[in-house]
């Protein structure tokens, strides 16, 4: 599987170029290229030199080419004012691809190379980090060595930005850190998965403690690093979601099958709990002309699962399975609940590009803020199901290790 996207590289011999955007015979419902076109005619002007101010949301990324030498800076706007919900993903949620893409393109990336230990002794560094844990938009100016130049950077963990240059100055306004995680950052004798889990209780979006622990803001002092974007995302995800499902083993199985669903960005969602001791499974199915499955005629579907005792390696299926499986905890702790679970994710055409990671996420917690459908019987939820996705329940049965389980094997209850 692609681990990246670059939307605006066509061959003259290729269907793009025979459509121009006009016939769509990709069958995509809105061109790709056309859509980074006009966002880039948009801000062309704004950013077309070594000069650059604006209200970072704050945003910083941090890349992972050449680890353990990256290259790390903030991302900033031509625009100034309340920029915060061009990085924080959890306000995205009923925004259209059209939107995502034009508010993240603004967002200018500014590279300076270092190595991921080298935590001080560098202004760029210090003012890259102090982003990295402001809670507002921060007033930005940087001065870049050559003009930003680039492909809008799409990748399927992290958030899409527009173009990049390298640093030759960074600047930044009077800023405001979150207490929280200035007690964090300042405590280093405190574990980083220590710091994750009492940031998450104490009710920090999960977005603002990625963007924290990517900066090196928590650990033990001589153990700090910079951590690259796309790694904290998933880090984040994984530790705070281990927690919890150790709180839920602890807890009574749900007394019924559950179901709840989702449908944003041409992406339907299934979530369906069973009253069964804690196993879970994500499965997605790409369609033709989608992002994963961009020429071929045929649905892919493939996904990775764990059983009671957790899983050992990295999930095959990327960053979506561990940001899934931490909304899925965050339901079950709130209802002090624990059951067996199986996600089920149709991505339809209308999903043209990677938005990040937090799609799946927040697609999942909005599924579960929802009211559920409960039914008796395994069947009754397979039939639901059945009226609810294109692909048929015996195709995803198929593809699942739990719902094969579940289906098939006999327990001790079905003598009693």
């Amino acid at each position: 599987m692609q681990s990246r996207l670059q939307v605006v590289q066509s061959s003259k011999n290729s269907m793009c170029a025979l459509c121009k955007g006009s016939k769509m015979l990709c069958g995509k419902a809105s061109c790709p290229i056309l859509l980074k076109l006009y966002v880039n005619l948009k801000t062309k002007d704004l950013m077309d030199g070594l000069h650059l101010d604006g209200s970072s949301p704050p945003g910083v990324f941090i890349g992972r080419i050449g680890y353990p030498s990256v290259s790390i800076g903030p991302l900033v706007p031509p625009v100034h004012g309340d920029t915060g919900l061009l990085d924080t993903p959890e306000l995205w949620l009923g925004k259209s691809i059209e939107d995502i893409v034009r508010f993240r393109f603004q967002l200018v990336r500014g590279k300076h190379r270092i190595r991921v230990d080298q935590m001080e002794g560098d202004r760029l560094i210090e003012y890259t980090r102090e982003l990295g844990l402001s809670m507002d938009p921060t007033e930005t100016e940087v001065e870049f060595l050559k003009k930003p130049s680039g492909n809008l950077v799409l990748d399927d963990n992290s958030q899409p930005f527009g173009p990049s240059a390298p640093l030759k100055k960074l600047d930044i306004g009077t800023l405001k850190i979150d207490h929280r995680i200035d007690r964090a950052y300042s405590d280093t004798d405190l574990k980083a998965k220590d710091a994750i889990i009492g940031l998450f209780e104490d009710g920090t979006m999960v977005s603002k403690i990625q963007r924290a622990f990517s900066v090196g803001a928590f650990g033990l002092k001589d153990n700090r690093k910079f951590v690259p974007t796309r790694w904290s995302i998933t880090a984040v995800d994984d530790t705070i979601s281990k927690e919890l499902v150790k709180e839920v083993k602890d807890y009574p199985l749900i007394n019924e099958y559950r179901i709840f669903e989702s449908w944003e960005l041409d992406n339907r969602f299934i979530v369906l709990m069973m009253p069964l001791a804690w196993s879970y499974e994500l499965i997605e199915a790409w369609y033709p002309n989608t992002v994963w499955n961009p020429k071929g005629n045929r649905t892919m579907i493939y996904g990775d699962y764990e059983g009671y005792n957790g899983k050992s390696k990295y999930a095959s299926i990327g960053g979506c399975y561990y940001a899934a499986r931490l909304a899925v905890n965050e339901y079950l702790t709130r209802e002090r609940r624990q059951a067996r679970v199986v996600i089920l994710r149709e991505a339809h055409s209308g999903y043209i590009m990677p938005v990040g990671v937090w799609n799946v996420r927040e697609n999942v917690r909005n599924a579960l803020r929802g009211e559920s459908m409960k039914f008796n019987t395994l069947k009754e939820a397979f039939d639901y199901i059945e009226g609810r996705l294109d692909i048929g329940v015996d195709t995803w049965i198929s593809k699942s290790l739990i719902l094969k389980d579940a289906k098939c094997q006999r327990r001790l209850a079905d003598y009693l």
